[in-house]
């Protein structure tokens, strides 16, 4: 976490104080939650970048967006490692741990690994991902060496406000699902692609709304390049709203999908579709899209703020966008509300 506010593109106020310990003070006399900020951005890989972007600094153009809020997450697509086989499918991503490095130094505070590429190098592939993260520093959700450990948040306390951070994915290759799902005796992914996932991880967010102050999912999920959710993704979005979740957003399509607030089961939170690629190797069209996500979080329930920060991928980094584009930009984000379903406030 980190307490550099960089520049934004829409109007907003920040507060800015020290970070607790994770440890919870128990009991009635616990203080009251204060708002958080977090920041959440999409897909993350470093094939076709630059070395420089490897390397501490790397991703500086964007850092701002990143650490200007309390806490931030980002999906990273791809195996950290340079062991294993390649799956056999068309695309398969690996990156060294150093990446990890310099997501960190970037502002990232947490990698959301559950996607349809983090296995992409098998179990050794994993293993030393797993790894990466513990030597970089950098904890990592969606991943883990049981079902428990991969369906199992990020936990923080700032501000004396809780927050628990989920991820989990609904895209997994069907020739691969078995092999790459996290089970209770096989390490891999949380997945929501079976009935069976879905209803874990709703019942881990139901159970988690007693214990923490704000809860997010991030999720790997969608259709590729299709700018409106499926039925999964409304399905999905409403029952972990439903089960306690302030806010449920997430990227895979490769575009970017609508947000705004949803209410399901009595209570309200906060929604992205798709945010869109995030470091990627993407050059032109929609895929060159992006931004970060900042979501205030007040501890009380739901989001009681939301900002989206345009930005544009520039030889696969990201970019903030300043002036008549940052406008141009926010408004398309805005219209793609229209098919989401999801209003404005």
């Amino acid at each position: 976490m980190r307490k550099v506010c960089g520049a934004v593109l829409a109007v907003s106020v920040l507060v800015v104080a020290g970070c607790s310990s994770p440890e919870d003070p128990a009991g009635p006399d616990r203080p009251a939650p204060r708002p958080v900020t977090i920041a959440v951005a999409g897909d993350v890989h470093f094939d076709g970048t630059s070395e420089a972007a490897l390397e501490p600094g790397g991703l500086q153009a964007v850092a701002p967006l990143l650490e200007g809020a309390d806490l931030a997450v980002v999906n990273v697509e791809t195996a950290i490692t340079d062991r294993g086989s390649a799956a056999g499918k068309k695309y398969t991503f690996r990156a060294p741990a150093k990446a990890l490095g310099a997501l960190k130094a970037a502002g990232v505070d947490v990698a959301a690994m559950a996607n349809n590429h983090s296995l992409d190098y098998g179990r050794q592939g994993l293993s030393d991902t797993l790894a990466a993260g513990r030597s970089e520093g950098l904890p990592i959700i969606g991943l883990g060496t049981d079902a428990d450990a991969a369906f199992a948040p990020h936990r923080t306390t700032v501000k004396d406000n809780r927050v628990a951070v989920f991820d989990a994915t609904q895209v997994v290759d069907s020739s691969l699902a078995t092999a790459w799902t996290a089970t209770d005796t096989q390490p891999g992914l949380a997945s929501v692609q079976t009935r069976s996932g879905r209803e874990r991880l709703v019942a881990a967010v139901e159970a988690e709304r007693s214990r923490s102050d704000s809860v997010v999912v991030v999720l790997h999920w969608g259709k590729e390049l299709q700018t409106c959710p499926t039925d999964d993704q409304r399905g999905i979005a409403e029952e972990l709203v439903a089960a306690g979740a302030d806010a449920v957003v997430g990227s895979h399509a490769h575009v970017q999908l609508g947000q705004g607030y949803l209410e399901a089961g009595g209570k309200k939170g906060f929604v992205d579709y798709g945010l869109g690629n995030f470091v990627f190797y993407a050059k032109k069209g929609a895929a060159v899209e992006t931004g970060v996500l900042e979501l205030t979080l007040p501890g009380t329930g739901g989001v009681s703020a939301a900002r989206w920060q345009p930005a544009t991928i520039r030889s696969g980094v990201p970019v903030p966008l300043e002036g008549d584009a940052a406008t141009k930009a926010l408004r398309h984000k805005e219209s793609l509300r229209a098919c989401a379903d999801l209003a404005a406030s």
